[in-house]
């Protein structure tokens, strides 16, 4: 792990991390850690450091989303680095989408300062007229920092599975002499840390002094962060036991953010992303105004475009037919191939760039030599383009910026949470425990803001684990969910087939379709993990490496 002198460098932000207004400063200077506790805003500059190191998902993984390694989606640039995820190419010396150095950046920076700011009493300002809300806003900090902290270790742990625990700082001596703990152990050091914040961290910051400071980790973020760790840790990967009671503590957990009644289902689907003033986010990573996701995700032929993430087949497929509420494949669900996103799920729209929709005012046309298709550089590799996150009132040229915000967590995963973890905890989606809530009423919460028809009743547990999973898929699509629902599930092995469609004009009027392979994937079953890297263990035997690699 890199080490850190203790001068605290306050860097010059280009993104604001979780959109927090009081984040916002422009100061580049190197403070020695009693300088930083001469001045208060000094303090919250030093928070402001720990929120930076928050992970978001705009193309982080060489510019291509995460979703490109997975069956969602293909990269335009088929040399990206996000392809080895995919051809086999990646190891303990070939890493990719480590964050092994930039999470433990971030555990060092939250770890100094707590200490820094440990049994400070801000003496000096006990005359200044706002001393009483400079107070209400200092005690919460240190909550805030452990969540953070928290989060980071979560980001650890669904790579690596067990890693050092550092709850202080470290000389670089120490730092290499560290042992991993256990999963469980990591996992345990988490919920403990989110039991604390979320007793002390209110629900909502309106109200308090500093309530135009959006952002803020809150009650609901801990709760939230708790909810999924424990759902992580009753699934196969980290349970091969199998212990039901797992299953039951992440039901808890997930129902408890329900019930602290903060959250709402956003009616309009197309408002849960990019919106921070949305009733259903919970907690998320705000960036500064710009152009980059659309640079590189509107479709070619739109000048300034350059693809990026193009959705498969397999994905586009998963979207049921909205009257029916029943998969494509089934005989009996109204599926027409020859009009083939005619009826569908909703959400396929609001997610996905398909051929004969329209964009920015222009019908997409992806047949071959189309307006959006080969032989155009660039153009996509599967008969579909990303629209879920890009901003379609941006322009590129003359360019106008918008603000992303990349959420982390939000009400409609919370209720596929629940609907999961009760589903495997009573054996049955349809058997109700003291939550007062089934997993087929979870799922149909999500399902009805959705304008879908509700799951039909009657399911086996199996039955309703499938089919929830597909759920899942398209209502969480380019949220950075599949990739590690894949792992915790365990069925990689079921996802390297990846599907496109070719769409040529029909003489009679429309179009016709034809399936099409894009690419055979690699999968081994070490790669639920990641390798730690060659470079840490170098510096530190004592870590190991995971299995297989």
């Amino acid at each position: 792990m890199k080490q850190y002198k203790l001068l605290l460098s306050i860097l010059v932000f280009t993104f604001i991390a979780g959109g927090c207004d009081y984040l916002e400063y422009d100061e580049s200077s190197y403070l020695k850690k009693e300088e930083v506790l001469d001045e208060f805003s000094r303090v919250q500059k030093m928070l402001t450091q720990v929120y930076s190191q928050l992970p978001h998902g705009f193309g982080t993984v060489d510019g291509a989303m995460r979703s490109c390694g997975t069956d969602d989606a293909v990269q335009v640039n088929n040399i990206s680095n996000v392809v080895r995820f995919t051809d086999g190419t990646w190891s303990a010396t070939q890493t990719i989408d480590t964050q092994w150095e930039a999470m433990y950046s971030g555990i060092y920076q939250a770890n100094l300062f707590l200490s820094s700011i440990e049994n400070k009493n801000w003496d000096n300002l006990k005359w200044n007229d706002n001393y009483n809300e400079l107070m209400e806003q200092y005690v919460l900090y240190q909550y805030e920092a452990r969540f953070l902290r928290a989060y980071f270790y979560f980001e650890l742990l669904r790579r690596y599975g067990g890693v050092p625990l550092i709850k202080s700082e470290l000389s670089a001596e120490e730092a290499n002499k560290v042992e991993r703990a256990s999963t469980q152990e990591v996992a345990d050091f988490i919920i403990a840390e989110c039991n604390v914040a979320i007793s002390e961290l209110p629900v909502t910051f309106d109200g308090f002094s500093n309530n135009s400071e959006t952002g803020r980790a809150t009650k609901g973020a801990a709760m939230a962060l708790k909810a999924r760790t424990l759902l992580y840790m009753a699934s196969p990967l980290f349970n091969a036991s199998g212990d039901v009671s797992k299953w039951s503590e992440a039901a808890d957990a997930a129902n408890d953010i329900i019930a602290l009644d903060s959250y709402t289902l956003e009616g309009d689907y197309s408002k849960v992303v990019n919106n921070g003033k949305s009733k259903e986010l919970i907690f998320g990573v705000r960036q500064a105004e710009s152009v980059d996701f659309e640079k590189k995700n509107f479709p070619i032929g739109y000048e300034g475009g350059n693809t990026g993430t193009c959705p498969s087949l397999n994905l586009v497929n998963a979207y049921e037919m909205v009257d029916s509420g029943l998969a494509i494949d089934d005989e009996n669900s109204g599926y027409d191939a020859n009009s083939p996103y005619v009826g569908r799920d909703p959400r396929l729209n609001m997610t996905v760039i398909l051929n004969g929709s329209t964009w920015k005012g222009k019908v997409i046309g992806v047949w071959y030599g189309g307006p959006n298709a080969a032989p155009k550089p660039n153009a996509t590799r599967t008969g579909f383009y990303l629209k879920k996150y890009v901003i379609e009132s941006v322009n590129l040229n003359p360019v106008s910026k918008k603000r992303h915000e990349w959420v982390l967590f939000r009400l409609g995963e919370v209720y596929l949470n629940l609907a999961e973890a009760l589903n495997e905890a009573q054996g049955g989606p349809e058997i109700a425990d003291d939550l007062g809530m089934t997993a087929l009423q979870a799922v149909n919460m999500v399902r009805q803001r959705a304008g879908m028809p509700d799951f039909p009743t009657g399911m086996s547990q199996d039955e309703f684990r499938n089919k929830l999973r597909n759920e899942r898929r398209v209502e969480l699509a380019f949220e950075d969910h599949r990739f590690w629902d894949i792992r915790r599930w365990m069925i990689g092995a079921e996802t390297t087939e990846i599907k496109g469609i070719v769409a040529k004009l029909n003489p009679f009027g429309g179009y016709v379709y034809e399936e099409k392979d894009v690419e055979t994937r690699v999968w081994d079953e070490k790669m639920n993990w990641y390798p730690i890297p060659q470079s840490e263990i170098y510096k530190n035997s004592k870590l190991g490496q995971n299995p297989g690699w």
